[in-house]
């Protein structure tokens, strides 16, 4: 379980997800705002939500889809979301 919640915060240490930028600003921003949600709330049940957006986007990142779609643990600190929200 440790390893797990270790993996949500940091992602793979040997190939390091990135966020384009175009991402940030697709549909109004709305990948800030679903972020900034899951976030505040925990509300990490929507993590799949913001996997499917990601990828309406033009997300192609295996890595940061599959985090967003696995079962968790999830977390505050969690690299997608802080990658979102300029906190990484």
């Amino acid at each position: 379980m440790l390893c797990d919640l270790l993996r949500c915060i940091f992602g793979n240490p040997f190939r390091p997800a990135a966020i384009d930028p175009n991402w940030l600003r697709w549909d109004c921003e709305a990948l800030p705002k679903i972020a900034r949600k899951i976030y505040e709330e925990r509300a990490f049940e929507l993590m799949p939500i913001l996997a499917d957006a990601l990828q309406e986007a033009g997300c192609r990142d295996a890595q940061i889809l599959d985090h967003c779609r696995g079962p968790g643990p999830h977390a505050r600190g969690c690299f997608v979301l802080d990658l979102l929200l300029g906190k990484a």
